[in-house]
């Protein structure tokens, strides 16, 4: 499979993280990658975050959010879910995409329970009413799909 630069904006179009991963799955509107955890380990969410974790990533480029499946370097556990609320990914190019994170996040652990992250950073957002309308949506849409499907995985039939 190809390779991909995946760049993470502010709100102001600042790029704030760059990387690069494998793409395992694309279509007209989404795309499947891999990618490894490129910072210095960290405890996240009272699991350790490990530099070479196997991250495989949905985006989307008609909803507001994208998911990274966590796995662990050293024997690929499964450690949860990170969901960003984002715009819409924009694909630059056949090799890169960029997504303009809106602060708001969700954590799904492996039993399935849920935190809502960053809210105080998304309150102070300047954002127009139906920007932070559709943000708000996509974190219920998130939340309901994990509710609903009790051991959701990101697979190459996910798009």
């Amino acid at each position: 499979m190809s390779g991909i630069t995946v760049i993470k904006r502010n709100i102001a179009g600042q790029e704030t993280w760059r990387y690069s991963g494998r793409v395992l799955k694309r279509t007209s509107n989404a795309v499947i990658l891999e990618a490894l955890f490129n910072l210095d380990d960290t405890v996240f969410m009272g699991i350790w975050l490990k530099r070479g974790d196997r991250f495989v990533e949905l985006y989307y480029s008609d909803r507001w959010y994208n998911i990274f499946q966590i796995h662990d370097r050293d024997d690929d556990v499964l450690k949860g879910w990170y969901c960003n609320v984002s715009q819409p990914v924009v694909f630059e190019s056949e090799n890169c995409l960029s997504f303009i994170d809106l602060a708001l996040d969700l954590w799904v652990s492996p039993s399935g329970s849920q935190t809502v992250l960053d809210e105080d950073e998304f309150v102070a957002l300047d954002l127009d009413e139906a920007t932070r309308f559709k943000a708000l949506g996509a974190l219920d849409e998130l939340k309901t799909t994990f509710n609903n499907s009790r051991a959701f995985s990101i697979t190459l039939e996910s798009i």
